[in-house]
């Protein structure tokens, strides 16, 4: 399948191993597909704050997953967080994501973009409120994160709870067409708007820039750890 640009450290072999995994018994049904751990993955890179994995591994994999020994387990986590990596890398060098998606079951040749858009959406959730952090930049966020709202059908049901005009059916295609298009360029654009924004709060706050702390939890630089080359922790 088509996937972005993979680091040194997290091969084809490591993300076809790592589909499988998650859809083994291991996880009991309770684990993301690995279109929505992409997503996932996308917003928790991306986010004004850090999210350690304690909070988003739970979230991806479920809460009880059932190991058969402890390197399986360490096998998973050291997957995930390979897959982690490859995403933080690929968005901090401003490369457009080959997203991973799976067609729908009751028609194969219809991409499902909606799980993806809907489990970055969930994403956004697991930290702190976006639109708070966003500030006086809060209408700019609104419109990068309003086609994945569209894709999901959040858009259609809000308007539809409020009675509120929506679409005709051939001006919904066309929305929808136009947002799976631009969706990949949107989750490169949202990473830096937040790193913007990061940037920005440093800078105020220092007087100097300094470098991002990597989202993963590590508490280093972004640039001395997921963004460095050949290193996993």
């Amino acid at each position: 399948m088509p996937i972005m640009k993979l680091s040194p450290t997290f091969s084809e072999a490591d993300l076809d191993r790592l589909e499988a995994l998650l859809d083994s018994s291991i996880f009991k049904d309770e684990s993301m597909q690995l279109d929505e751990l992409q997503a996932l993955l996308c917003a928790v890179a991306s986010g004004p704050e850090t999210i350690p994995p304690s909070v988003w591994l739970p979230a991806a994999l479920g809460e009880t997953p059932a190991y058969e020994t402890e390197s399986q387990e360490s096998e998973a986590h050291a997957l995930v967080m390979g897959f982690y990596k490859a995403i933080a890398m690929t968005l901090s060098e401003n490369d457009e994501l080959e997203l991973i998606l799976y067609p729908f079951a009751d028609d194969p040749d219809e991409l499902d973009f909606a799980t993806w858009a809907d489990a970055y959406i969930f994403g956004t959730q697991l930290g702190c409120d976006w639109y708070a952090a966003a500030g006086e930049q809060v209408e700019d966020l609104s419109e990068l994160l309003q086609s994945f709202f569209l894709l999901n059908g959040m858009l259609k049901e809000d308007a539809e709870n409020h009675r509120e005009r929506w679409m005709s059916a051939a001006e919904e295609m066309a929305a929808v067409s136009r947002a799976q298009e631009e969706l990949p360029e949107l989750v490169v654009e949202i990473y830096q708007f937040w790193r913007e924004q990061r940037s920005a709060a440093e800078t105020g706050a220092s007087g100097m820039a300094s470098d991002t702390v990597c989202p993963c939890g590590s508490g280093k630089p972004f640039k001395k750890c997921c963004g460095s080359p050949g290193r996993l922790h």
